[in-house]
């Protein structure tokens, strides 16, 4: 990858990072207006609204349940299946026919062609998903033989688009006593062929960041959701 190409695929990604992921938060966020997307336990929520604003007024009681949904699970599910279409759309990777493969590309580094499982960072995998994930490899390997395919273990990989090998889990670790782990900085090396690539999206998602602001958003949302409280759990005292 040359330097004009390197440009290119950074402002691509600044492009889909600004209309199709911060578009897409913007508008679960707006969601969030209607007290129905919440599954509230009511023996928690006047907890963690006192705990965060140090009352259980209807604002507060409305923060408690927006800024969980806005700041982590609406976004951080959104990065995960968006980055995935990313990859596979914009940047050229093949999206895999083959069952259980996300992605198919020609590594850089050893100029292979992977069979890759494709999660978003270290936290996306669980117990469960070790014995779907292991399944889904064998299922190639036996279709491998079937069609005398040449296919190393080596080119089963399991990829995730962030993390440093510090934050390998337990599930992470387990899964690399017989396939092929990639995270960050390793993943976009071997997918792109530069070794300074996972640094520089970093530094691009951080150039859109510092154009974003979308406070009056969530504020008009926490404004909304606060009235419907209000009525809701009129009857109980905060």
């Amino acid at each position: 990858m040359n330097k004009k190409e390197k440009e290119a695929i950074l402002a691509k990604f600044k492009e889909w990072f600004q209309g199709s992921l911060i578009e897409s938060h913007r508008k679960n966020t707006e969601k969030l207006k209607n007290i129905n997307e919440f599954n509230i336990n009511p023996f928690l929520l006047y907890y963690l609204a006192n705990y965060l604003e140090g009352n259980s007024n209807p604002e507060s009681l409305a923060k408690a349940l927006v800024y969980p949904r806005a700041l982590g699970t609406s976004i951080t599910t959104s990065f995960g299946t968006q980055m995935q279409t990313f990859i596979t759309i914009v940047l050229g990777a093949y999206g895999s026919t083959t069952k259980g493969i996300d992605i198919e590309f020609i590594d850089q580094v050893d100029k292979r062609k992977k069979y890759c499982q494709l999660k978003s960072g270290p936290n996306a995998i669980n117990k469960d998903d070790i014995k779907t994930i292991n399944d889904h490899f064998q299922a190639v390997k036996n279709l491998a033989r079937t069609n005398n395919l040449k296919i190393n273990i080596n080119d089963l990989v399991f990829c995730l688009t962030y993390g440093e090998d510090s934050e390998k889990n337990s599930f992470i670790k387990e899964l690399e006593k017989e396939y092929t782990v990639y995270m960050g900085k390793d993943f976009w090396h071997r997918f792109t062929g530069d070794k300074n690539f996972y640094r520089d999206l970093i530094l691009a998602a951080g150039e859109i960041a510092k154009e974003v602001n979308m406070k009056h958003i969530v504020d008009d949302v926490i404004k909304d959701l606060s009235i419907t409280i209000e009525d809701r759990f009129k009857n109980i005292s905060s």
